[in-house]
């Protein structure tokens, strides 16, 4: 059991000092802008709208598909 807690310690310690410097600088790096939230929202939809129109096609032609 000491074996483990000596190994975990280093780790802790590191992520403590790690959590430490990111508040002690201030900056704002976990921030997302605007346009990197539009790009994604763009994207998820257009993913949307191409997956919707195939099921629509594949639907409409289902019929004539399983006579091939």
């Amino acid at each position: 059991m000491r074996m483990t807690l000596t190994r975990l310690s280093a780790p802790s310690r590191w992520l403590r000092s790690r959590i430490a410097q990111g508040r002690a600088h201030g900056d704002d790096r976990g921030d997302i802008s605007i346009t990197t939230v539009i790009i994604w929202v763009a994207a998820v939809a257009g993913a949307l709208a191409i997956a919707g129109t195939l099921a629509a096609v594949l639907t409409k032609y289902n019929g004539l598909i399983t006579g091939l």
